[in-house]
């Protein structure tokens, strides 16, 4: 059963992590906090030990939500290959739906705590090990079952697709338009059926 405490952790980090995905950790006040919650100093620090404690939960909260939207998609298919045109399905919709999380966490919070906070710096590379690590999964799996080229290095190009949509992802963000991101899923596309197919 969940508490009460849990609870309320769970609505702060639902109204909170947007905010300190927009705006940054060091532009994120505790008076933001407790403005957009209608809570207290003392019921926000009652679930979190400090600001730093609240900005690590907001990110691993709003990632976790991310990534388990993205690996709920994936299971739209067991073919490794698939599962590859699966993953640039979801970012050609991303920009919308990042949005609504005040953008993409990695990018804006692996920016922002970048020289400004070692730990929070220290979550935002542990995500993308993660990302590069599935991808280099799915690669290897269909090496295995012979839907990709063995010849492909599966850690190099989990992280090529990743600096690549990344790179998009910036780009839309700054011009504030969705050809960025479309066009670079459908480069990335090509490059699944001319590099990595048998």
């Amino acid at each position: 059963m969940t508490t009460k405490a849990e609870l309320t952790s769970q609505y702060i980090l639902e109204i909170v992590a947007p905010i300190f995905n927009k705006n940054g950790y060091a532009a994120t006040s505790l008076s933001d906090v407790t403005k957009a919650t209608g809570l207290t100093k003392g019921a926000i620090y009652g679930n979190f030990k400090n600001k730093e404690d609240l900005a690590i939960a907001s990110f691993v909260f709003t990632v976790k939500n991310m990534l388990k939207r993205i690996g709920e998609h994936l299971l739209n298919s067991d073919s490794p290959i698939e599962k590859l045109y699966l993953i640039t399905d979801f970012y050609r919709n991303y920009y919308d739906y990042s949005k609504e999380l005040g953008g993409c966490p990695v990018l804006n919070i692996g920016v922002d705590a970048n020289n400004q906070n070692s730990l929070l710096l220290q979550k935002v590379r542990q995500v993308i090990e993660r990302i590069q690590d599935q991808v280099t999964t799915i690669v290897e799996e269909g090496i295995e079952a012979g839907e990709i080229s063995a010849e492909i290095n599966a850690l190099y190009f989990a992280r090529r697709l990743d600096t690549m949509i990344q790179g998009a992802i910036f780009m839309t963000y700054t011009m504030d338009d969705d050809f960025y991101i479309q066009d670079t899923m459908d480069l990335i596309d090509r490059m699944i059926d001319n590099e990595l197919k048998i």
